[in-house]
Order: structure tokens, then sequence, then C-alpha cells
């Protein structure tokens, strides 16, 4: 029923309007009593041996719904319901901010893909935190954070800082966000010598408290071989969780969509970078051994995907695009695929 009938309606706006319209009908949907229920019994999938435990977590299943479907904790103990293993939310900022110009957002049907230069468009850290006090505590909830647009890289620490420690209390994971293509200069905090005094701040925070809480890094599937090797050796260094590879790419290589929305400025995700992920989760891997956790993510619309980045060492996965294209029922099928 999805992609017959709601995927050419919602296809008929743009993605963001699109996005707005299915938050606001879920919205009034969940209000309905017993709708919860309902909902979990039409697409949950408990399957054998499905559950997970990981950094001290046990995950009900390893699909979880990717940051940016939910950057300001509005939805998440109902897109919960949709079968997802965890949710993360973010990427947040200390303070609100609009993100870049509109549109901002581009579909790629032919290729199923999507492009964005959303900028960290959220409401800011205390508007989630506010939302998150009021949750049941039965879903997983990873915390993605990253810096304001205006906070010049040489203070960017001060800006993880105010989001880990406002969102310490409620989230189950934590997630540094340096590899948006879409904040100018952020990229460059994945360089050595910043990323490495970035991470190092982040674990003194987080051992500072009682039980500290596991932190990974998201990095861009742009990087040379070379790079992701520096990158593992300060993960390994600072004592990292993990590593969530990859976020959006800046490559355009291998597109067959024929309009100028390929020429559009932003990351793109979905199928088109479904392959370079899976190379960087297997690099990575081969690199960190057993020990290093890796969330594989990009490009995960059937069982088969996310089977293939299991298979190259993931240890969990996200989908986000794949979710936009396929529907809800998209989990399930994943699940009982797997």
């Amino acid at each position: 029923m999805y992609k017959r009938f709601i995927r050419p309606f919602l296809f008929l706006f743009d993605p963001e309007t699109a996005h707005h319209l299915v938050f606001n009908l879920l919205k009034v949907v969940f209000k309905v009593p017993g709708m919860s229920s309902l909902v979990k019994g039409i697409y949950g999938y408990k399957g054998r041996d499905l559950s997970k435990k990981l950094m001290g977590i046990t995950f009900p299943n390893p699909i979880g719904l990717a940051a940016g479907f939910d950057k300001n904790a509005m939805l998440f103990e109902e897109l919960s319901c949709l079968g997802f293993g965890f949710i993360e939310i973010g990427t947040l900022t200390p303070k609100a901010q609009p993100g870049n110009d509109l549109p901002r957002m581009f579909r790629l049907p032919a290729d199923k893909g999507l492009i964005n230069r959303m900028g960290f468009n959220n409401e800011g850290v205390e508007k989630a935190v506010e939302r998150l006090k009021k949750q049941s505590g039965k879903v997983i909830i990873g915390g993605n954070i990253g810096k304001n647009k205006v906070t010049p890289n040489e203070i960017a620490l001060r800006d993880y800082d105010i989001c880990f420690e406002a969102l310490f209390p409620h989230v189950d994971y934590f997630v540094v966000n340096v590899s948006s293509p879409n904040t100018p200069g952020l990229r460059e905090l994945q360089d050595k010598e910043p990323l490495t005094a970035l991470l190092n701040h982040v674990m003194k925070l987080n051992s500072a408290k009682e039980k500290p809480k596991p932190v990974l890094l998201k990095i861009a599937p742009d990087l040379t071989n070379e790079q992701l090797t520096e990158i593992v050796e300060i993960v390994k260094e600072v004592k990292l969780t993990g590593i969530i590879a990859t976020n959006t790419t800046i490559s355009r290589e291998g597109l067959t969509t024929a309009t100028d929305v390929v020429k559009e400025q932003g990351g793109l995700s979905g199928l088109p970078v479904k392959n370079r992920s899976t190379e960087v989760i297997r690099y990575l891997r081969q690199l960190a051994g057993k020990e290093m956790v890796i969330i594989g993510v990009g490009g995960i619309f059937t069982a088969d995907d996310a089977r293939e980045k299991l298979n190259a060492g993931a240890d969990l996965l996200q989908v986000y695009t794949g979710f936009i294209y396929e529907g809800p029922g998209m989990i399930k099928s994943i699940l009982k695929g797997l």
C-alpha cells in the first residue's frame, strides 16, 4: 500500500514538506487509544536470535533509525513502534538554528537517493531534553551531537561539551558528528589534531561520570584509506567505543538521474552510497579487529543489503533513505530476511 498509494502522494510534495506531513500525521494517529499496540502488531517482528548485547546495551534487533529523521526527539517512541531496535536523535546543537536556505533536500528516484544540505537545522538541545524527560524508557536512544554553524572550529569543543552534558541523563549512547558536508568547515574536524583533541575532551567528560556511556564517531564515506587508518588509530588511542560508517557523500559518481538535481550541493544518501559504505565498514573491521563497535549505514533497502554490511563487519545497522523509499514495512521485511 505504501509504494502504490502513500509514496506517490508524498512525492507530490518537496521532501521536507512531505516529512512534516508524515510527522503531523503520526502525531495525530498515535493519540488514538491502542494505536501503539496495533502498529507494533503490524510492523513489529521478534525473530530468533535478533537481539544483541553490545556496548552494555541489549538491542531488541540490529536495525536502527539513523540521525536526521527525528532531529528534535519529537516522535522517537512512535517511530520505535514501526519495528526499529533503536532510534538516534539529532544532530543536536547547543542553540537552535534554522539550517540552510530552502530548498535543501532533493529526491533522485531513478537512483533511490536523496541529496540534502539541511545544515543541522534543529530546535536546540534543551528542547530535545524537555521531550526526552517524558520518555517511557523503553526505547534505546542515541544522541547525535554537533556544533552550531556560527561556532568557530577553534572553540567547537564547547558546543560538544554543552550537548553532551545536557543529553547524558537521557540517552543510551552518544555519536560525535564531524562528518556532515553541510556545515562549513565541519569536516576539517576529522583531521588528526582537532579530532584527537575533540574526542579526548568528550571522553574526559564521559569518564568523569559514575556510569560512562558508549561514545561513537560518525565518519564520512569520502575519506581515503590513509585517513581511515588514521581515524582507527585515534579511536583506539582515546578508547572510543566505535564508529558509525558512513555519513552522506559529496561524490556524484555513477548516478543515472538526468536532471539538474544531481548538481545540487549537499550530501548524497541512499543506494548510491551503499557500496562505498560497505567498503569502509570492511576496511575498518580489518584494521580494528573484533573489539571496536561498527554501526553500518548507507543504502540499506533489503535484507540482502543488511546482510552484506553485517558480513563486512558491522555490528548494528541504521536506515534512513531506504525507509523513505520503501516505507514502514521495510524494517519487518529486513528482520524476517535476517
